[in-house]
C-alpha cells in the first residue's frame, strides 16, 4: 500500500493500480522501455492489473512477462467496464493510468487518475477526467514510486 498525506485533501491510501495497455504501457504493441523495471518495484506495494480490450492480442503475454494480472474488458463496453473494475476494487484505494477515451471513466472513478501523453496521444476526455497528467508512462510510474512527488500536484 502507498500512503501519503496531501495538504488540503487528507490521507490517500492506494492499494491497487490499474493500467491501460495500448498507448499507455505500449507503443504499437511494444512495451515502453523502463516500464518493466518500475512495475517490478511497485509489485510489492500494490496489486497491479492490466485492464484492456486487448486490441492487439498481446495482453496475456505482457501480463505474464510483468508478473501481474490482466482483466480483459468487452469491446464496445471498455469505458464502463474499466470504471466498474475500479469501483469493485474500492475506487478510493485505486490509482489508474491511461491515455484513451475508453480510460476516462476509470481515471475519474479512481482515487488518483493519471493520464499519460505518449507516442499514441492522449484523448481530451481522458485528460479532463484525470487528476494529473504525466508526460510518459515512466514518469507516471515514478510518481507512485516516489509519492512525495504527488504532493505538489494534488494539494489544495
Amino acid at each position: 500500500m502507498i500512503r501519503i498525506v496531501v495538504p488540503g485533501v487528507g490521507e490517500v491510501e492506494i492499494a491497487h493500480l490499474l493500467l491501460d495497455v495500448n498507448g499507455t504501457l505500449t507503443t504499437d504493441g511494444a512495451l515502453i522501455s523502463g516500464v518493466e523495471q518500475r512495475i517490478a518495484r511497485l509489485h510489492n506495494a500494490l496489486g497491479i492489473m492490466l485492464v484492456t480490450a486487448d486490441t492487439r492480442g498481446t495482453a496475456g503475454a505482457l501480463a505474464e512477462r510483468l508478473g501481474i494480472a490482466v482483466q480483459r474488458v468487452p469491446a464496445g463496453y471498455e469505458a464502463q467496464a474499466k470504471a466498474d473494475l475500479a469501483r469493485s476494487l474500492g475506487a478510493d484505494h485505486v490509482a489508474a493510468i491511461g491515455n484513451g477515451a475508453n480510460d476516462a471513466l476509470m481515471l475519474k472513478a479512481a482515487r488518483i487518475g493519471i493520464a499519460v501523453l505518449g507516442n499514441e496521444g492522449l484523448a481530451v476526455s481522458a485528460l479532463q477526467s484525470a487528476d494529473l497528467v504525466a508526460a510518459t508512462i515512466v514518469d507516471a510510474l515514478d510518481l507512485l514510486l516516489d509519492p512525495v512527488r504527488l504532493l505538489s500536484t494534488l494539494r489544495h
